[in-house]
């Protein structure tokens, strides 16, 4: 696995063993970022569910300020570090070890950008899948105003409705890979021959 462009591009990058984690491709990083671009310059990033860190090492590379990861797995921290300290990035990062989906481990800064990469058996359940989708809410609301989070799932996974009302949500399909962009809603043009009061 590499970082795929900006100041750090074709720098590898660890990944942490066993299926614990799933990486996204290379491909669809590549798409993501392609996307991303107008958000990234000087951009504070949150990272939940990180593993190896990919996604936020790669916002670093292409013009972000600051990424706060979030993590649980011992493993997949201990690879994160590794990264981090390999690339020299330990002022511009937060390493915090946790539930990504508690909002105790998001910090109080608004984010501009949001990754949540979680783990497909979320999904599964009514109960995990109850509370993602709570966390999505509460991380929406928490975004910078012109942020948004991008939700990796596998495609067909999801439905738009599931998002909650007010919200805007646009999906892009990546083989069998969806990216889920969310924002809040945005803000109606005023009426036609209106006036101030």
């Amino acid at each position: 696995m590499r970082v795929i462009a900006g100041e750090f591009g074709g720098r590898r990058l660890k990944a942490p063993e066993g299926e614990g984690t799933r990486p996204m491709l290379d491909r669809v990083r590549e798409a993501l970022f392609a996307t991303l671009q107008p958000w990234m310059e000087g951009a504070f990033v949150l990272d939940l569910f990180a593993g190896s860190g990919a996604l936020g090492i790669e916002a670093l590379s292409r013009g972000a300020r600051r990424v706060r990861f979030v993590e649980r797995a011992p493993q997949a921290q201990v690879c994160l570090a590794d990264n981090v300290a390999e690339l020299g990035l330990e002022a511009v990062t937060e390493l915090v070890r946790g539930d990504a989906l508690h909002p105790g481990t998001w910090g109080e800064r608004a984010p501009d950008v949001v990754f949540l990469d979680s783990p497909y058996p979320l999904l599964d359940e009514l109960r995990t899948r109850q509370a993602l989708f709570a966390a999505v809410d509460a991380l929406v609301a928490r975004l910078a105003p012109e942020g948004v989070l991008v939700f990796h799932a596998p495609h067909r996974a999801l439905q738009a409705s599931e998002f909650g009302a007010g919200r805007v949500v646009r999906e892009r399909v990546y083989g069998s890979n969806s990216l889920w962009y969310v924002q809040r809603e945005e803000p109606a043009p005023p009426a036609a021959g209106s006036t101030e009061q």
